[in-house]
């Protein structure tokens, strides 16, 4: 059970710093008034998703695991993608919310594995949703506005 439980924080950990990279580059690459708030608000995740990183990393070694290098990355957020239009906030916003909810899933996952088996890292995963759940609610919003 413990390799299962370290498997799933190592794909948790990927997917942070996948988000890491795509919200960095999606907070630079917006251009247009109308991308000033999406822009501030990835900046402002970026730290927060590297910080879920650092303590996924921490908890796999806790477990007796290893944390992987960047040999091992494998991308997998088609839809965080920078968008060529560089004025296509909705689509950005919507590649937040597709990532949020693929981090939901796995925190959720992982909650679920870990139940009466591992209850640190069940508290950590709970703790992370938390964080996710409301990025997804802000992007939400956000893109309520847009499509208005």
């Amino acid at each position: 059970m413990k390799e299962k439980i370290i498997e799933l924080l190592i794909k948790a950990y990927w997917k942070e710093l996948e988000t890491v990279q795509n919200y960095l580059a999606n907070s630079v690459n917006l251009d247009g008034v109308r991308a000033e708030e999406i822009k501030k608000a990835l900046a402002a995740d970026v730290a927060e998703e590297l910080t879920h990183a650092q303590t996924l990393a921490r908890r796999i070694k806790e477990l007796g695991g290893f944390v992987p290098g960047s040999f091992e990355f494998k991308a997998e957020q088609k839809a965080l993608q920078p968008p060529k239009d560089t004025t296509d906030v909705v689509t950005v916003i919507k590649g937040v919310i597709e990532a949020e909810d693929d981090a939901i899933k796995t925190y959720n996952e992982l909650i679920k594995l870990c139940d009466g088996v591992d209850y640190v890292t069940q508290d950590l995963g709970i703790t992370l949703l938390t964080d996710e759940e409301s990025h997804r609610s802000v992007f939400s919003g956000f893109l309520k506005e847009y499509l208005k």
